[in-house]
């Protein structure tokens, strides 16, 4: 087992592996959740850590959030199997409807999907952010039984400029994650 940390972030854009601390692996998943389940089993198979650590960016539902947020809970906005079971839960697997951190923060929604207009549904579940990464990191980390933490860059709003204000705020968090990974132990 690894005494390091293991680091997922979707692109490269988003994070500069050149400056990782020492303990820690970075490893760049690519964008979706099918994409970041392969990409986790793949690291934690070579090097198994003692904790995962999600950076990545995010859509803001939230509008008091600015910055770099740490994540609490993750649910899976786009698991939609109704009548079977109500919109964000997987039928007959209630432990994936909702999966903690175990550490206070805020609530993120994954899809495979970039948000770009209010959805009733995140609103009403108090998702604060979205993004397209974490719900899978989550659970490869729960089945696995590695503690794992999240932290999200706010680059947008999620709304109709959502993508125009991601592509000039991607790389505009990581100083504030570094900073934040000085506190990281295992």
């Amino acid at each position: 087992m690894s005494d390091g940390i293991l680091v997922l972030t979707a692109l490269d854009s988003e994070l500069d592996v050149a400056r990782a601390p020492k303990g820690f692996r970075v490893v760049f998943t690519g964008v979706g959740k099918i994409n970041t389940t392969i990409a986790t089993l793949q690291a934690i198979a070579a090097d198994r850590p003692k904790l995962i650590v999600n950076y990545g960016t995010a859509g803001k539902l939230n509008t008091k959030l600015n910055g770099l947020v740490e994540i609490s809970d993750v649910i899976q906005r786009d698991m939609n199997a109704e009548p079977l079971a109500p919109r964000g839960t997987t039928p007959y697997a209630p432990e994936l409807d909702r999966l903690t951190s175990g550490r206070a923060g805020v609530i993120c929604g994954t899809g495979d999907s970039f948000v770009t207009a209010t959805d009733p549904w995140l609103m009403a579940n108090k998702v604060d952010v979205v993004d397209m990464e974490l719900f899978a990191i989550a659970q490869v980390a729960l089945r696995h039984t590695i503690p794992w933490r999240a932290f999200k860059f706010i680059t947008d709003d999620a709304n109709d400029f959502a993508h125009e204000h991601w592509t000039a705020n991607v790389a505009n968090g990581q100083d504030l994650f570094w900073d934040a990974m000085k506190a990281v132990k295992v």
